[in-house]
């Protein structure tokens, strides 16, 4: 598990993809509601982001698609690794989050899944969908800027 000193944060896991395929435009830490044995397995690193994104269903926030392997020292019958799980925010910052995403193309992805000071918290970022050519338009600026830091170490 990645610590970061500065934050005091533990990263659990992260959605490598998401910066890629989406335009992040704000971003919001929410908790998230576990079982004892998913926090094990959090701690642990066991948990994949890929396929994961949060929705709001009557006036709460919920995640779903985020896979938290079951802990091996449990029972195996109580773990359910694809549940959708409960987000936790202030009830204005939900409110705020409605409004944005009934504009067209925004949706809530989930960034990472971290630990500060022991809570199990998300990342969340509302984002539009990048078009293929946007994708292609980044990786040339990013291959532009990788040639210019090149020259200049040469130099």
């Amino acid at each position: 598990m990645a610590k970061n000193k500065a934050d005091g944060l533990k990263v659990a896991c992260s959605n490598k993809k998401a910066r890629r395929d989406y335009l992040i435009e704000e971003t919001f830490e929410a908790g998230l509601v576990l079982r004892g044995s998913e926090v094990k397995s959090l701690r642990d690193s066991r948990a994949n982001l890929t396929d994961a994104y949060a929705a709001i269903r009557d006036g709460e926030l919920w995640l779903s698609g985020l896979h938290i392997s079951p802990y091996v020292h449990t029972r195996m019958d109580e773990q359910s690794p694809d549940r959708e799980r409960k987000l936790l925010m202030h009830k204005r910052e939900i409110r705020r989050l409605v409004g944005k995403i009934q504009q067209r193309g925004f949706s809530l992805i989930p960034l990472r899944v971290y630990f500060r000071r022991g809570y199990a918290k998300v990342e969340l970022g509302l984002g539009k969908g990048k078009k293929h050519y946007d994708k292609r338009e980044d990786l040339k600026t990013a291959d532009a800027k990788r040639e210019m830091e090149r020259a200049f170490k040469d130099r």
